[in-house]
Formats: structure tokens, sequence, C-alpha cells
């Protein structure tokens, strides 16, 4: 059963037609909007400060979601997809963005609409990231400009995707 824990008076909101994997964990101040997937081994910790989610979004499995106390939040917009093993540490993610497997992003960093996160990628913290780029490497750097129209129809056919997936283990109950 998955952990939904209330933390200094915040109880976890989830919307609705959402998929929560067993040994996932939702603590605290996180708010996560409709047709979402939280994966297993994924951890939300809403402790310390707020989590928001849009709709639409997945975060895979082993994923962390944490923030600094007072002083960051972590705001992420519609049809996201966040890879594997991502830690998203206080940082800001637009509509359609893709966070590669095994990425790290930091405090105040901003990944701009429909922007590509290489996988690995470390983004420093107040990194802004424009919309339509796609960004990798240690630390991360520039790499091309994408077509905005190709980049949020690849996303939006990821995070749809994942949609599908989740609905799957719903079915399985």
């Amino acid at each position: 059963m998955s952990i939904i824990r209330e933390v200094r008076g915040f109880t976890p909101q989830i919307g609705e037609n959402c998929f929560i994997a067993e040994n996932a964990a939702i603590i605290g101040d996180v708010v996560i909007g409709n047709d979402c997937s939280i994966w297993y081994s994924t951890v939300l910790r809403g402790d310390v400060n707020s989590i928001r989610i849009g709709n639409g979004v997945n975060i895979q499995d082993g994923s962390v979601l944490h923030t600094l106390y007072e002083k960051s939040t972590i705001e992420i917009g519609d049809n996201v997809s966040v890879g594997h093993n991502v830690t998203i540490h206080g940082a800001h993610i637009k509509d359609y963005a893709l966070i590669g497997m095994g990425a790290t992003l930091l405090d105040n960093a901003v990944i701009g609409e429909g922007a590509i996160v290489a996988a690995g990628s470390l983004v420093l913290s107040n990194t802004v990231i424009e919309p339509g780029s796609i960004w990798g490497g240690v630390p991360a750097k520039f790499i091309k400009k994408v077509d905005p129209a190709q980049a949020k129809e690849l996303n939006e056919r990821i995070a749809h995707n994942y949609l599908m997936y989740a609905s799957w283990y719903k079915e399985g109950k």
C-alpha cells in the first residue's frame, strides 16, 4: 500500500484517475492533478515546502522530489514525463517537458515548455532552459533547439502512453 502521509498539517491531495504505485511515498504539501502516474519506489517529499504537479504527468520509478525549507518549491506543468531515477530538488518544469532518466534538477532551475533534459544530465541551480530546447551533460548545457510542435507531440505521446500503462495496473485489481 502506498505511503500517503500528512506532515505539519499538510495532507497530500491526489486528483482523479491517478495511479499511485504500492510502494510510492507521497508526503506532506503535495498536490497532484488528474490522470497522473507515480511509479514504483518514487518519493514526493513535501515536508519542507510545496510540490505541485499538473495533469497528465508521469513520474517514473525511483524518482525523488524534494525542496529547500522556505527557499524552493517544485512546480510541474501538464503532460510532463519524468524518467526513471530522476532527482528534482526545488525546480520548476513547464508543460510538455521531458526529463531524461537519471537526470538531476537543482533548486530554482526552470525547464521551459517542450524542453528536453537528456538522460544523466545535471541542471544546476538557477539555470533557465529555454522552451523547445535540448540540454545535456554535467553540468547541463544547451545542445540545440527543436521544433516546438515536434517536441510537444513527442512529449504528449509519452505522457499519454504512461496513462495507458497505468490503466493496465488498475485493470488488474
